[in-house]
């Protein structure tokens, strides 16, 4: 199938590079986690039923899109995504994302509900934000200390670190977080993993990031949401906990439904892929299904 990648010029000035796939009618948008570009998605780029229509955007200030104002919350993300749709013409579609993804998910769907017919949430945050502490001494985070200005999270450690390596494209040291915190069983194989670590430092906004994850909440607001919704979620994800995903189950209530992957940690992509576009076709073919008066 064919993909491109093409540009989109904003109307607040910034422009979002993405990648377009051809397919049908049906459109589906999917949202990137932290730490990473649309060049991740490209298992489902090539993997999902031609059926549908997949647009990839990079988010402001990770790969190739521009970073002229920072990011301060998770609104400004959901704010520029229903622009993109606008350029792009796209007036309704599905929705997955991705860790940060489905944060940006959540709250484009709270602010603009007529535009996400149905939200799939894949290893996401929490509807109640992703809590940053402050980095202790054993490198580990300090839950008794959060923190809450972005000037403290871009002097913490962890901030400090990554931003280093992203700086001197220390691949090495990247590979090393991702194999210890995300790749947790499978790893990606080494042509798409060499692919994977140089867009990494791409990213200019990750204190921008946490800082706006650590603050996010539509905890109320999501219940307000009418449109399917499926949790997806690995058993061992080290990096959204099970305490953040059942914050998600309980704040979106009937309306979500969840699935679990065993063997499976923050990467469904890697770890599980083949269960993942099966779980994303089931998704959306029970969505158009009810969309015509089906059941799910």
């Amino acid at each position: 199938m064919n993909i491109m990648r093409k540009q989109a010029a904003l109307s607040n000035g910034e422009t979002l590079s993405y990648q377009e796939r051809d397919g049908g009618e049906e459109v589906v948008v999917l949202i990137h986690g932290n730490m990473t570009s649309s060049v991740h998605w490209d298992i489902v780029l090539e993997g999902l039923s031609d059926e549908y229509k997949v647009y990839a955007p990079d988010l402001r200030g990770f790969g190739l899109s521009t970073y002229h104002e920072k990011v301060l919350s998770i609104e400004d993300f959901a704010d520029d995504i229903k622009l993109f749709l606008d350029e792009v013409g796209v007036e309704e579609c599905m929705l997955v994302g991705w860790s940060l993804g489905g944060a940006v998910g959540q709250q484009l769907c709270v602010k603009y509900p007529d535009r996400c017919k149905a939200l799939y949430l894949m290893a996401s945050a929490s509807t109640r934000g992703y809590p940053i502490y402050k980095t202790g001494e054993d490198g580990l985070p300090d839950v008794t200390h959060r923190l809450n200005e972005l000037e403290e999270v871009e002097q913490d450690a962890r901030a400090v670190m990554i931003n280093g390596a992203y700086q001197s494209n220390n691949y090495e040291a990247l590979r090393q977080i991702w194999n210890m915190l995300i790749y947790v069983h499978n790893k990606p194989e080494e042509d798409r993993y060499e692919k994977y670590l140089e867009d990494m430092t791409t990213q200019r906004n990750l204190a921008e990031t946490y800082h706006a994850l650590n603050h996010h909440d539509v905890s109320s607001e999501v219940q307000k949401l009418d449109i399917p919704v499926w949790i997806s979620w690995g058993a061992d994800d080290l990096v959204v906990t099970k305490e953040m995903t059942e914050e998600l189950r309980s704040d979106l209530g009937e309306q979500a439904t969840y699935e679990e992957f065993d063997i499976c940690g923050h990467s469904p992509l890697i770890d599980v892929p083949d269960r993942l576009i099966s779980s994303l076709e089931s998704f959306f073919g029970s969505v158009n299904r009810l969309s015509k008066g089906g059941s799910v």
